[in-house]
């Protein structure tokens, strides 16, 4: 595959700000206004824009039976970068930008695959994947046009080896209720409703620990917690971000009702989920038809991962889905985000041998 005409399509997918947060993104952005002019022309593309920055582009050539998914939005750049972060740099067999590696390079190399054959494929490209409350793919998985797919393949970055099963992604707010007063009053202790949120995390953090025991390795963070004025101010709020990640054959709904009333939460605590993801495989699936699915084109198999890809979905929904992309996760998120040049020339070849190949009807 051609490295160079890869690169052509991956500056412009880096040089559109898709950012998530803020996700400035509508119909009508550089990214979707490039992939469509570039498609070959037997491809039917339907762009849909289903507001506050969720697009769905979805292109289909033929009568394809494998998806390809790619998300387009990315996280926000951050300080520090000595590359510039929304144009593509490309040295020492390096492709530098933000999304490079997560994951326009794989949409880059799609796009390549997609005017180097005529054989039948189809391509869903999303924009709101990293802000955990994506509609675009469950929306897509409503439509008509997604029964005729058996198998998915999300393009996220596996250092081009096919990934059979990963943890679910549970997101959850949390708004701790207290009583405000001066804090020399004795009952701070108990109406403070920061106190009362350090010893829920106390207790949840206890509870997911326990669950190693039970070979159950619940991976478990509050990343954001706030609260009270100051501190002679008894707090009659305090707000909380916390996450999870379950194994698969451990259940988002499950862990959330064991936790959400330890040391007297219940009483005490409201809560919202912005997003639960399921792991992969999903919705009672094992992973065997998707090992076949690998198999079948010769790809490497790497068993598990810890984090979370849209893969999912498309398992909950009844498709044998694998995912399968160029770089790393280590290059991803980070200051300098780059992806191997190598790595994207092996992932379009990949890609086209899926393309380009019978395949066998899903199980």
């Amino acid at each position: 595959m051609n490295i160079e005409r890869i690169l052509e399509h991956l500056g412009p997918l880096i040089a559109c700000d898709s950012q998530n947060p803020p996700r400035d993104i509508d119909a009508g952005s550089s990214m979707f206004e490039y992939i469509k002019r570039v498609l070959p022309k037997e491809f039917e593309v339907d762009i849909v824009d289903h507001g506050s920055g969720h697009v769905t582009l979805f292109a289909r050539r033929g009568k394809p039976e494998v998806l390809f998914n790619c998300h387009l939005d990315t996280v926000p750049v951050g300080d520090g970068w000595r590359m510039p972060p929304l144009e593509l740099t490309v040295r020492d067999g390096r492709a530098w930008g933000r999304g490079a590696c997560d994951i326009k390079g794989a949409a880059a190399a799609l796009l390549a695959v997609a005017e180097s054959t005529e054989a039948p494929m189809a391509l869903l490209l999303t924009s709101d994947e990293e802000g955990a409350g994506g509609c675009c793919v469950r929306e897509f998985l409503a439509t008509e046009a997604a029964a005729d797919f058996g198998r998915a393949v999300v393009c996220e970055p596996t250092g081009n080896k096919a990934v059979l099963s990963h943890r679910g992604y549970l997101s959850v707010l949390g708004h701790f209720k207290g009583t405000a007063g001066h804090s020399s009053e004795f009952r701070a202790l108990e109406d403070s409703a920061v106190h009362a949120a350090g010893r829920w995390i106390a207790a949840a953090v206890e509870y997911c620990a326990s669950e190693a025991a039970a070979d159950r390795h619940t991976c478990f963070n509050v990343g954001k917690i706030g609260g009270g004025i100051k501190s002679n101010v008894i707090a009659d709020g305090c707000d909380l971000h916390y996450s999870a990640r379950l194994a698969p054959g451990q259940d988002n709904e499950a862990l959330l009702a064991a936790i959400s009333g330890l040391a007297g939460a219940d009483h005490r605590a409201e809560w919202k989920v912005p997003f639960s993801g399921p792991p992969l495989p999903s919705g009672g699936r094992n992973s065997d038809a998707a090992r076949a699915f690998a198999g079948r084109f010769g790809l490497d198999v790497t068993e598990r991962v810890d984090f979370w890809t849209e893969a999912s979905l498309f398992s909950a929904a009844g498709m044998d889905a694998i995912v399968l992309g160029p770089g790393h996760i280590e290059q991803a998120h980070t200051v300098d985000e780059w992806v191997a040049l190598d790595q994207l020339a092996t992932a379009a070849a990949q890609y086209r041998r899926i393309v380009e190949t019978a395949v066998e009807p899903a199980s």
